[in-house]
Parts: C-alpha cells; sequence; structure tokens
C-alpha cells in the first residue's frame, strides 16, 4: 500500500482484461515468489470487499473492478497491485538482509497501527469519504495478506528511520528546522488578476510601463475583485491553500505581477492567471507548525522514494504477463498495464487553489 510513503500514487489506466491461468508464475523478486493464486486471491478480496477496495483505491488510482471473466482482472488494477507487491517483497528482501531487521510482536503492532492511520488519511481524503474503518479494510483482506501488509509496513516504516536525509517528525526538530527556514513560512497577502489570452502582451507592456498592481487588476481583470484592484486576501502558513500560494509567489517580488501567468478557466473559457505578492509577514512557529510538518513529510517522501528506486533497480523481477510488465516509467521501475496515459496540465496554479474552491469561474 504505502511502500515507503503513502504520496506515491499510482495513474495506472487501461481497460484490456487480463486473465489468470491456473498455471500462471505470479512474480518472483530476487528469488522469492508470490504465486498467481495467492495473487488471485488478493485481487479477489480487493474487488469483492467495498471497504477494502475503497481504502485500497484510495491510496492507488487504479480500478480494481474485476474483468471480463471469473478468473480474469481488470488490468490497471492487476498491474497496481501486483507493483505493490513487488515492491513490498523487495523492500522485506532489503531490510532483512542488508539492515537485519526481523521485527518482533510490537513493532509488527506499531506497523499496523502505522498502516491502518495512512489507509485512514487517504479515505477521508477522497470526495466520498470511505466507509467502515481502516482497521475493517484490514480485517477484510485474507490473512497472508494482512500479514504481508503489515509486514512490509514494519520494513518501510524502519528504512526509512535509518535514512540519513530523513527528518524525525519531532516537536524540536520540527522547531529546528522552522528556525533555518523562516523566511518560508510568512503569512502571504496577494491581489490577482485573471486575464483574456489576447491581453496578456498588453498586460506585461502596461507593467513594464509602470502601471501598479492594483491599477493592471482594475484595468484588465476579468475576476470581481479586478474593483478593489485585485486584493485577494492574506493566507498564513495554516491555510490549506497556503502551499498554492507559496508556490505561485515564490520567486516573485512585492507589489508586482510574474510576466509568465499560470493557465486556468474563466466562464468557461481559457484565461492568464497572474497572482502578485503584496505583503509578507513573518509568521510564528505556532502558526506554520502544520505547513513546516507537511514540508518535512514531502521532503522525507522524497528521500524515501529515491531510496525505493534504488533498491528496485537493483532487483532482479520477474512478472508473468497476465499480471503486467515489469519496466521503467517515468516515476521508476514498476509494473504497468499497456496503456496511453491521458493527457493534461499537472501542477498549474488556479484561483481554486487560492482559495475560491472551484476550477471554473464567472
Amino acid at each position: 500500500m504505502r511502500r515507503l510513503v503513502a504520496l506515491l500514487v499510482f495513474a495506472l489506466l487501461g481497460a484490456t482484461l487480463y486473465g489468470f491461468s491456473n498455471y500462471s508464475s505470479g512474480v518472483t523478486v530476487n528469488g522469492s515468489t508470490v504465486s498467481s493464486s495467492t495473487l488471485r486471491g488478493e485481487l479477489a478480496a480487493i474487488s469483492s470487499n467495498a471497504t477494502l477496495d475503497c481504502y485500497v483505491t484510495a491510496l492507488n488510482a487504479a480500478s480494481f473492478a474485476p474483468g471480463a471473466g471469473g478468473s480474469s482482472m481488470n488490468a490497471s488494477g492487476a498491474a497496481a497491485w501486483t507493483n505493490l507487491r513487488v515492491e513490498g517483497v523487495a523492500l522485506d528482501q532489503f531490510a532483512e538482509s542488508s539492515l537485519k531487521f526481523h521485527p518482533d510482536a510490537a513493532t509488527l503492532s506499531k506497523a499496523q497501527t502505522s498502516l491502518e492511520g495512512e489507509l485512514s488519511d487517504a479515505g477521508a481524503s477522497q470526495s466520498t469519504p470511505c466507509t467502515g474503518t481502516s482497521a475493517q479494510a484490514l480485517a477484510e483482506m485474507p490473512a497472508e495478506m494482512r500479514d504481508f501488509e503489515i509486514a512490509a509496513q514494519a520494513a518501510s516504516l524502519y528504512i526509512v528511520s535509518k535514512l540519513n536525509t530523513t527528518v524525525p517528525l519531532t516537536l524540536a526538530k520540527m522547531k529546528q528546522y522552522y528556525g533555518t527556514h523562516v523566511a518560508d513560512y510568512d503569512t502571504i497577502c496577494v491581489s490577482v488578476a485573471v486575464v483574456d489570452p489576447t491581453q496578456v502582451t498588453a498586460f506585461n507592456q502596461a507593467q513594464s510601463a509602470g502601471m501598479s498592481v492594483a491599477a493592471l487588476a482594475k484595468k484588465f481583470s476579468a475576476d470581481p475583485s479586478g474593483a478593489k484592484g485585485g486584493a485577494y486576501g492574506c493566507f498564513a502558513p495554516s491555510s490549506s491553500s497556503y502551499s498554492a500560494v507559496r508556490s505561485a509567489t515564490a520567486s516573485t517580488p512585492l507589489n508586482t505581477f510574474p510576466t509568465t501567468p499560470e493557465e486556468t478557466t474563466y466562464d468557461n473559457a481559457e484565461a492568464a492567471l497572474f497572482v502578485a505578492p503584496t505583503k509578507r509577514t513573518t509568521a510564528t512557529f505556532a502558526q506554520a507548525e502544520s505547513s513546516v510538518l507537511s514540508d518535512l513529510e514531502n521532503a522525507n517522501a522524497t528521500a524515501a522514494n529515491r531510496e525505493k528506486e534504488v533498491i528496485l533497480r537493483y532487483s532482479n523481477v520477474a512478472v508473468d504477463p497476465s499480471l503486467g510488465r515489469w519496466g521503467v516509467a517515468a516515476t521508476g521501475h514498476q509494473v504497468f498495464a499497456p496503456a496511453t496515459p491521458s493527457s493534461g496540465v499537472v501542477g498549474s496554479t488556479t484561483i481554486a487553489a487560492l482559495g475560491v474552491g472551484a476550477s471554473t469561474y464567472k
């Protein structure tokens, strides 16, 4: 499920259906095999138990619906789950052979609590939260599957704890990090301008000629905030929109719009979104604590995923073709189903990210 971090989400797409033969070889990682019958049972448990399906899907953007026949599974679901199984076996082997990790009952109990918490967080973040509890989701797993997932969670947590690049998420370490990065946690006030694409050149020329942020917003912005000079509010580090606001204004001087806008949609038409920081005020640690925690979690996740990729790169992996294919994608080594990823712009800032809460505006 998490394989070092829950932040790694697999968008594995595909409509092809892959059948499981009784003679399928399953997957083998460095000589350790997970049989096809074991994988069939796990996939069947996921697709036939609503609570388990919801929680697993919350961590994996793949469909685990059954295929066309009783012994077949949706290709994306088969590949996604097989990938997680490969990762889990590789991490277990690394923790045992390289780090001499042999979890006792207390360690496994803590790992189960961690896994349930991870599932709960993912399930609650869905547009339609998962019904039932994460403990119920674990109970719906076959015993071998549940034991493996808990053991893999324990191995993941142990590997992360041994990385020199991760920061322990203790209050003392968080305060220390905040003290050396205090400038990253200003409360930021912003003004915005939503500009017709045909007016972007004129907008930039007017700014170069000395027109102020307020004047530019009043003249060019289609958003109602333009009438008051584009003033859109102030965002403290505790704000749910803070990360997007900080990213949008990170390299922009005060009282200046960037020359390159973000893409957005306004009144069902494409538009350019300019975001200008107008005031920065130092936030206290108490105000910034949630943002500091999020930043450290992301930094630790990045470090953990780098380590995971190294482990997978040097693993000898064989996957039965009926389950998917082992190869290298943009995110690294993984099992994937033959499919063409959907196109789209990823990561652009919109007014929704700044707090309006919608992706289309009027």
